[in-house]
């Protein structure tokens, strides 16, 4: 049977989501805990919706996994007490046909949040950014029109072998919270690696001045990675959803992600 795991998570002490040798990840210890408490040999994989960076958090994630004549309601009452403090099980439950945590997903939501403003819930300093300098959301907006739509994005992307950078970004839209907070929506079909943090380190280097909103459709034609966009911090990244299609078109969506894109024309 293919379980579906909707998961939330602090990433604060997690060096990201995917198992490392020798390092504490999120799939570490969810593959750890299952192990546990089904009594298995070895853990059984887990498939996430997006292999998040070390120090970046999850409201949203959704992973599966295939196990044998497992209950899932049992499975999850056994695993949250299993599970570390920073982790918590949102749901888990029988997987329909078809489908695939990572493939058959249509897009990813994103939140980054920062603040530019002194002041601030110090009790929120593990999830939002302080930045020093004063930022012009509507430049910062501007910028990002430059950018949605489906493009090449390896300008903003950490490149490995193999592996397309290609995307269809379909939201980036930053705003100003009644509390002072920048707030920035983010929607991808996909994500390659660092991606979100290097858009917004483009986004909020016009929101300071230092260059037009066009600069970032010139960094995004280059097609190359620029010493002048910063990845920004993780820990003000949070995935906050995984969007999937209906039940009878997940196995149709998952074939379509397998192949690999080619650039627009």
């Amino acid at each position: 049977m293919r379980i579906r795991l909707d998961l939330a998570y602090d990433g604060s002490a997690f060096h990201g989501w995917a198992a490392q040798p020798g390092l504490r990840t999120v799939q570490g210890e969810v593959e750890a805990a299952i192990a546990t408490v089904l009594r298995l040999d070895s853990p059984a994989p887990l498939t996430c919706a997006g292999r998040t960076d070390a120090g970046v958090h999850a409201r949203g994630q959704v992973a599966h996994v295939d196990l044998d004549g497992v209950d899932p309601e049992t499975l999850a009452r056994r695993l949250q007490r299993f599970l570390p403090d920073d982790v918590t099980l949102v749901a888990c439950s029988p997987a329909p046909p078809g489908f695939d945590a990572r493939f058959s997903a249509t897009e990813r939501r994103y939140v980054y949040r920062l603040r530019d403003t002194p002041g601030g819930d110090p009790l929120t300093r593990g999830f939002v950014v302080a930045h020093r300098s004063s930022l012009d959301v509507a430049a910062m907006a501007a910028a990002a029109e430059h950018l949605v739509g489906e493009h090449d994005f390896a300008s903003f992307c950490k490149q490995r072998e193999g592996a397309t950078t290609i995307r269809t970004l379909l939201e980036l839209r930053p705003e100003r919270l009644p509390d002072g907070l920048v707030a920035t929506t983010v929607r991808a079909d996909a994500f390659c690696h660092s991606m979100v943090r290097s858009l917004m380190g483009a986004l909020v280097a016009v929101g300071e001045g230092r260059y037009e909103a066009a600069w970032a459709g010139q960094i995004l034609a280059a097609t190359e990675r620029d010493p002048r966009v910063t990845v920004m911090p993780a820990h003000g990244l949070v995935l906050e959803e995984v969007v999937y299609p209906p039940d009878d078109q997940l196995a149709a969506r998952a074939a379509e992600a397998r192949n690999v894109r080619t650039a627009p024309e």
